[in-house]
C-alpha cells in the first residue's frame, strides 16, 4: 500500500510546493520527485512509530481522545518538518529556472497535515473495527469456556464412576466404623453441594476453592488410605484472591487419573500460593503402565477461560518427575 499511495502523495504535494514549474520542466520533475522519495520514506516510518508508540501507551479503545489527540499533533509536526525539509532541499541542488515560492509552502503543508488527518481517522476506525471484532470473538469464546465449564462441571455432578467408588467406600465404611461413614457422608455431601453451584459464577474466593478441595481429597484420601498425601500452605492474605471454579478438583483429578497410586508408589500433591499471587499445585509423576488417553480438555478450558478474562496465562511444566501447573490468582477491585 505504501508503494501504491506515497507515489500519488508525491506527486500531489510536490504539484502544491512547486506549482507550474513541477511539470514544465522533466529535469524539475525528476529531481524533485527524487528528492521528496527520498524524504517521504522515512518520515512514514518515523510517522508508524510514533503511532505504534501511542497505541502501546493506550491500547485501550476507552483511551481514544488520550492517544488520538498527542498521536496527531505529533504526526502533523513530524510530516511538516519533513516537508519543509524537502521544500527547502529542492533550492539548494541548484535545479535550472526554479523559483521557491514560500506562499507554496503553506499549501504543501496543509496538504500534509489534512492527509495526516484522513489516515489517522482511517487508521484509528480500523483499528477499533478489529477491537470490536476481536471482541465479540472473546465473548463468543468465553460463552463457549463457560459451557463447556458447566458439561464438565454436570459430569463431575453425574460421574458415575466417582460416584460408584464414593458409594463403594461408604458401604465398607458403615460396617467397619461407623463415625469415619458418619465424616464421609458429610464431607461427599459437602463436594456435591459444591458441585451443585459451581455453575452460578464464573469465579470464586481462593478460601472456597481450598475448603472444597479438601473436602474433595477427604474422599480420596478414604478411597486410596495413606498413598495419596496433600500438602497445602497458602498464605491467608490471598484467601480473597478468586479463581475459576472447580479448578483445584479438576488438578486433583488428573493427579490421580495418571499417576499410579500404590503402598510403595504414594502420590504426593502439594497446593502452595507465591507472594506474586500466583497458585502452584504440583504432584510427582509416577504414570500409570497403561498410560490414560488425555486430550487435555480440562486443562485447555481453564487456561481459555483466565486468557478471555484478561487475566493472563496459565503456565504448565511437565519435567518427567513433577507435573506443575501455575495459575494467577484474581483480585477483585
Amino acid at each position: 500500500m505504501q508503494w501504491i499511495v506515497l507515489p500519488v502523495f508525491i506527486v500531489i504535494e510536490n504539484s502544491l510546493l512547486l506549482g507550474s514549474q513541477y511539470w514544465h520542466n522533466w529535469r524539475i520533475f525528476w529531481v524533485t520527485s527524487l528528492i521528496m522519495l527520498l524524504f517521504i520514506y522515512p518520515h512514514w516510518y518515523v510517522n508508524n512509530l510514533i503511532t505504534l508508540q501511542s497505541h502501546r501507551m493506550f491500547p485501550n479503545n476507552r483511551q481514544f481522545v488520550r492517544r488520538f489527540i498527542p498521536n496527531l499533533l505529533l504526526l502533523a509536526l513530524n510530516s511538516s518538518l519533513f516537508t519543509a525539509a524537502a521544500w527547502w532541499a529542492f533550492g539548494q541542488v541548484g535545479l535550472p529556472n526554479y523559483e521557491p515560492q514560500l506562499e507554496r509552502l503553506g499549501y504543501g503543508l496543509l496538504f500534509v497535515v489534512l492527509t495526516v488527518l484522513i489516515v489517522s481517522f482511517v487508521y484509528e476506525s480500523i483499528n477499533a473495527f478489529e477491537e470490536w471484532e476481536k471482541t465479540i470473538i472473546e465473548t463468543e469464546q468465553l460463552k463457549k469456556a463457560n459451557l463447556q465449564r458447566k458439561f464438565e462441571s454436570l459430569k463431575s455432578q453425574i460421574n458415575p464412576h466417582f460416584l460408584f467408588n464414593s458409594l463403594n467406600t461408604l458401604s465398607s465404611l458403615v460396617e467397619e466404623d461407623a463415625e469415619r461413614a458418619e465424616l464421609f457422608v458429610e464431607e461427599m455431601s459437602s463436594v456435591y453441594r459444591y458441585l451443585l453451584r459451581s455453575n452460578e459464577s464464573q469465579l470464586v474466593p481462593l478460601s472456597a476453592e481450598m475448603q472444597f478441595a479438601r473436602s474433595y481429597f477427604h474422599l480420596l484420601r478414604t478411597r486410596y488410605g495413606d498413598h495419596i498425601r496433600l500438602e497445602h500452605t497458602v498464605d491467608n492474605r490471598f484467601a480473597d484472591y478468586q479463581l475459576p471454579p472447580l479448578t483445584l478438583q479438576l488438578l486433583l483429578e488428573n493427579a490421580v487419573k495418571h499417576n499410579s497410586i500404590l503402598p510403595e508408589q504414594p502420590l504426593h500433591i502439594r497446593i502452595e500460593t507465591r507472594p506474586d499471587a500466583r497458585l502452584v499445585i504440583r504432584n510427582n509423576i509416577q504414570r500409570r503402565s497403561s498410560r490414560v488417553v488425555s486430550h487435555q480438555v480440562g486443562l485447555s478450558n481453564i487456561a481459555t477461560q483466565y486468557r478471555l478474562l484478561g487475566e493472563g496465562d496459565i503456565n504448565v511444566q511437565d519435567d518427567d518427575r513433577f507435573f506443575t501447573v501455575t495459575l494467577p490468582l484474581i483480585r477483585q477491585s
